[in-house]
C-alpha cells in the first residue's frame, strides 16, 4: 500500500507536542512492515539550518486557493527510511513559530490544498492520505469538492486521527468562501454553529475516523469531553475507531539513551539509581536516595490536572519526597510553581522551559510520574516513564485508562485515581509512597512497568488493517 501522512508537524525536524512523536513514529513503523508510507508538512522557518541544508528541491507549483494562486515549492529529505515532503511558501511559513498566527485559517487552508495539488506533480499516488487534526482536516473536504473527478485521485481514501479535539480551527463564517475557498455546497460541511469549523468538516468528510484511545474514543461521544463536536461525533460512530498510541521504543531506550546519565534496562535496573543522583544533584536537591522523587514533564495548562496538584501540593511536601517539574504554559501554573520552589529549597525544583535532555534525565531518574489529567486524549508521557521505570500516577482518563493498571489489581503498572478530586490524587499518591518504601516491592514494581510492551508495534499493525479495509473497498 501506499500512504502519505500530512501533518503539521513531526519529529525530528519541529515539535510543539505529541502530532509531531506520531507522525515520526508511526510512519516509520508501517515502512518497517513494507508498506510505502511518506510525510508531507509545511517547511517552516524554524526547521533547524541542518536539516534544511540537506533537502533536495523536487518541484513547484501553484496553488488555487479562493481568488488566490499562490506558490508553493516542495522539498524532500529522508529520515529513518521514510521520505519527507516539505511545502515551501514564504508568506505562510516563513516565521517564528507554528500556530497563533491571526492568519492560520488562511495558512492551513493552503497547505491542505497543496498536498493534493502536490500529488500530481510527484511520483508517488497515494492510495491512503492519513490525515491529523484541524491543520489538515479540510484534505477529505477539497479531495471531494475539486479533486474527485480527475483519474488519479478517484481512488484516493483518507483517514482523520483527532489527536486532541480542543483544538478544531474554528473561525468565523466568511473563512468558508473567502479563504478556504470551499464550493457553495461545501459551506454545510463546515459549518458549526454559525461558524467554519475545519475538524467539523473532515469529520464529515473523511472516509475513516479515529483516535489515539479506545477510551477517548468513547468519551468524544460525551459532551464533557467532546467540546461541542459531541453529536456530530455520535452521528460518524460507524467509521470511528480508537487505536492507541505508541512510543518509539528504539529512540526512547534506556540502554542506549546517551542524554541521560546512566544506562540501565529492565534486565539490569540497578545502575537507575546513578540518574536518580545526577538529577538531585543537577537541580539543587537534596541527594537521599530516600526522597521518593515526584516528577512531572508537562504543558502547564488546566487540562493537564494541574489544579489538583496545587490544591493537594503542600499535603504531599509533608512526605519523605521531592517534586520535580519541567514545563511551561499558563502564567497562573508557572507562577505557582515557581513560588513553590522558593519555599520549598531543596525539595522542589521548577524548570519553565522545554528541554527534551532534561525531560529524558526526569523519566530515568524520578520514581513516581504524576499525570493527574482531567482529559488525556492518549497521552505518550506515561509510556515513556514506564518505558524508563518511573511509576505512573495517573487520573483514569483517555489512554491512561488504556494503558495504566492500578497494582492493586490482578494486573499492575502504576496507580490509578478516578475522580477529578485533589484528595483522590494524594491518596494515589500515598499509596505509591508507602510501596516505594518496601524496597522488594518496589523494585518488582519497576520491573513490570519497564516490561510493558507501548510501542508502534502493535498499533501500526492496527493502522494497517483500516488502510487495507479502505483500500480493498474499492477494488
Amino acid at each position: 500500500m501506499k500512504i502519505l501522512f500530512a501533518s503539521s508537524e513531526a519529529v525530528p525536524f519541529i515539535k510543539s507536542g505529541g502530532l509531531a512523536d506520531v507522525a515520526g513514529a508511526l510512519t516509520k513503523a508501517v515502512r518497517n512492515r513494507m508498506h510505502a508510507c511518506r510525510v508531507v508538512m509545511p517547511l517552516y522557518s524554524d526547521i533547524p539550518e541542518y536539516f534544511k541544508e540537506k533537502m533536495k528541491f523536487v518541484t513547484n507549483f501553484m496553488v488555487p486557493l479562493g481568488w488566490r494562486n499562490q506558490y508553493c515549492g516542495v522539498f524532500e529529505y529522508t529520515h529513518n527510511g521514510v521520505k519527507h515532503y516539505f511545502l515551501d511558501n514564504d508568506y505562510y511559513f516563513k516565521r517564528k513559530g507554528l500556530y497563533g498566527f491571526f492568519d492560520d485559517a488562511e495558512r492551513f487552508s493552503f497547505f491542505s490544498k497543496a498536498v493534493l495539488e502536490m500529488i500530481s506533480y510527484i511520483d508517488f499516488k497515494p492510495e491512503v492520505i492519513h490525515t491529523n487534526d484541524w491543520q489538515t482536516a479540510l484534505v477529505p473536504v477539497y479531495l471531494n469538492a475539486y479533486y474527485r473527478d480527475m483519474p488519479e485521485y478517484a481512488n484516493i481514501k483518507t483517514v482523520l486521527t483527532i489527536h486532541n479535539i480542543q483544538y478544531q480551527g474554528q473561525y468565523d463564517k466568511s473563512v468558508t468562501f473567502d479563504v478556504a475557498g470551499l464550493p457553495a455546497w461545501a459551506a454545510d460541511v463546515v459549518d458549526f454553529n454559525k461558524d467554519t469549523n475545519f475538524l467539523k468538516g473532515g469529520i464529515e468528510m473523511c472516509d475513516a475516523l479515529t483516535t489515539v484511545s479506545p477510551t477517548y474514543a468513547e468519551e468524544l461521544m460525551d459532551p464533557w469531553f467532546a467540546h461541542g463536536l459531541d453529536a456530530i461525533i455520535r452521528s460518524k460512530r460507524d467509521k470511528l475507531k480508537g487505536i492507541l498510541n505508541g512510543i518509539d521504543f528504539v529512540d526512547y531506550d534506556p540502554k542506549t539513551d546517551e542524554k541521560i546519565c546512566s544506562n540501565f534496562s529492565a534486565a539490569e535496573p540497578a545502575a537507575r539509581i546513578f540518574n536518580k543522583k545526577d538529577l538531585q544533584a543537577s537541580l539543587g536537591l537534596e541527594q537521599r536516595k530516600e526522597a521518593m522523587v515526584i516528577g512531572m514533564v508537562t504543558r502547564l495548562v488546566s487540562h493537564k490536572g494541574l489544579d489538583l496538584v496545587k490544591e493537594a501540593f503542600d499535603k504531599m511536601m509533608e512526605l519523605d519526597a521531592q517534586f520535580v517539574l519541567l514545563g511551561s504554559g499558563d502564567w497562573k501554573y508557572e507562577n505557582f510553581f515557581r513560588e513553590a520552589a522558593r519555599r520549598y529549597p531543596g525539595k522542589v525544583s521548577v524548570t519553565v522551559d522545554f528541554s527534551d535532555a532534561l525531560a529524558r534525565k526526569i523519566y530515568s531518574s524520578c520514581d513516581v510520574f504524576l499525570m493527574p489529567s482531567k482529559s488525556e486524549p492518549c497521552g505518550l508521557s506515561q509510556l515513556i516513564s514506564l518505558r524508563y521505570g518511573a511509576i505512573p500516577v495517573v487520573r483514569s482518563t483517555g489512554g491512561l485508562k488504556d494503558t495504566i493498571n492500578d497494582f492493586g489489581g490482578d494486573f499492575g503498572n502504576g496507580y490509578n485515581f478516578q475522580t477529578y478530586n485533589a484528595y483522590d490524587m494524594l491518596d494515589a499518591v500515598y499509596r505509591a509512597n508507602a510501596d516505594f518504601r518496601d524496597e522488594e516491592k518496589w523494585k518488582k514494581h519497576v520491573e513490570l512497568a519497564m516490561g510493558c510492551d507501548y510501542s508502534w508495534n502493535r498499533s501500526a499493525g492496527e493502522y494497517i488493517n483500516l488502510y487495507k479495509e479502505l483500500t480493498e473497498a474499492v477494488k
